[in-house]
């Protein structure tokens, strides 16, 4: 699993570098990732924040139209963004759809035997990436880690921040989400991508992958902000009233889960650059205390 750098651009003061490797957790195919270093990390370890980005989205979209660096250079905060699903898998039927398959990995590990091998995004993420960064020597503090994502990402970042409490391992120190898809076990984004990959569809989805069902699990406090624009042409695939009302009625405040309505934005980047820096002082708050 030895890393291939693939080109490094100075931004900021600090490099953002693309890499390749082969990927044990999506069935040895080759993927990539960005990671953005900022300036202090020639002198230690810095925490990391991880982006999860959307549908038919790359390792790439995130890191050249987010908005983020400026932030994260200024808060000395690595920023890493992972690819949305394996590439070149060989599967039937992978590449037919472009919300189900090839650039919708959907941040979950299939149990489904045709996508099993392959489709493994959620230990992608949140242990073989750690482990390959770690093994290459580079200066990231895995024990200060949090997650943040856009639409598919968001509801990546959310569950994968809630099922790090459930379990109590309590990887990440905060999650925050662009857009989200809050209760993907009962929108058609959803029902598809956990009928296809899950054996047990969407009653195994809406158990292990759904933040609105998890939000009403959690007990103790919680570090969540969500972003979404009222003119989203996708807000009934999102659902983000759904999972403010069961944060609020499982007891989560206004302190513990933030969702803000953004008057007249829409679905894109233009959105998500917009409200990049108020994400990135966010978790700042939780990675630097």
């Amino acid at each position: 699993m030895s890393l291939e750098k693939l080109s490094s651009n100075k931004h900021y003061e600090g490099i953002l570098v693309k890499y390749k490797f082969r990927s044990a957790a999506l069935g040895d195919t080759y993927t990539q990732f960005n990671l953005f270093l900022p300036a202090n990390a020639a002198q230690g370890k810095v925490p990391v924040l991880i982006y999860l980005a959307g549908l038919t989205c790359t390792e790439d979209n995130g890191a050249q139209k987010g908005g983020f660096m400026r932030d994260a250079a200024a808060q000395g905060i690595a920023l890493l963004f992972p690819d949305t699903s394996p590439r070149g898998a060989g599967i039937d039927g992978e590449d037919v759809d472009w919300d189900f398959g090839s650039g919708a990995g959907f941040y979950l590990n299939a149990t489904n035997t045709k996508w099993s091998k392959h489709y493994n995004m959620l230990s992608h993420v949140t242990q073989e990436l750690p482990q390959v960064l770690e093994k290459a020597g580079l200066p990231l503090d895995f024990t200060r880690q949090s997650i943040f994502g856009h639409s598919m990402g968001g509801h990546g970042a959310l569950t994968v921040y809630l099922a790090s409490l459930l379990s109590g391992t309590k990887q990440y120190r905060s999650a925050s989400a662009f857009s989200p898809i809050c209760e993907p076990s009962e929108v058609p984004w959803g029902t598809k991508a956990f009928s296809g990959y899950l054996a047990g569809g969407v009653a195994e989805g809406k158990d292990r992958y759904d933040a609105t069902a998890m939000i009403g699990k959690v007990k103790g406090a919680v570090n969540i902000l969500v972003d979404y624009g009222t003119a989203d042409n996708f807000l009934y695939q999102l659902r983000p009233d759904k999972f403010l009302e069961a944060a609020r009625v499982a007891g989560h405040d206004e302190v513990q889960v933030r969702v803000r309505k953004q008057e007249g934005y829409d679905h894109s980047y233009y959105f998500i650059s917009t409200f990049a820096s108020d994400h990135i002082h966010f978790h700042a708050n939780f990675l630097k205390a």
